[in-house]
């Protein structure tokens, strides 16, 4: 297995790859969490948290398939989930939907790790001077974008929190 790190700058077309399907794997964690919610406490739901909870999965599976855009551009051989997974939950899920007493606290944790990994992702692709195959203005702008969808989600679950 390759272990890969945001904190580290990013060298190479392989290991751009591993941190975007980690970025993948993390939006598909962010959206079974978001899923789990919104089955599993459909009755105590309000319109508000409802559509908050849409809009997060809804986000979630797009960002996926931007990654997976990106990944596939750079034409390298696939990790394999499992060991993808792994490093997610290693780095990534150390909570569980059933560690917040609120759904809120739940969104805003997967919203605010996902800001994190994506923020981190984009400074290790600015602190590299390695060549992408790729174009490097065209992947910062799709990462700068997802990031600052991952802000605004921050945003509006705090602002929810606050109304209540």
């Amino acid at each position: 297995m390759v272990a890969v790190s945001v904190s580290q700058r990013v060298a190479s077309d392989d290991q751009l790859a591993r941190l975007l399907q980690i970025g993948i794997v993390l939006e598909e964690v962010v959206e079974a969490r978001t899923h789990r919610h919104y089955q599993q406490l459909d009755a105590e739901l309000d319109a508000e948290v409802e559509t908050l909870l849409a809009d997060a999965a809804e986000e979630s599976a797009d960002h996926r398939e931007r990654l997976e855009a990106l990944v596939e551009g750079l034409g390298v051989d696939s990790v394999p989930f499992g060991e993808i997974e792994s490093l997610v939950d290693a780095r990534y899920g150390r909570t569980r939907p059933e560690d917040f007493d609120d759904v809120l606290y739940d969104q805003l944790c997967n919203e605010e790790t996902a800001y994190k990994f994506y923020d981190d992702l984009i400074e290790a692709i600015e602190g590299s001077d390695a060549a992408f195959s790729i174009d490097r203005e065209e992947l910062l702008a799709t990462l700068t974008t997802i990031r600052d969808e991952e802000a605004e989600g921050v945003r509006e679950v705090t602002e929810v929190m606050e109304r209540r």
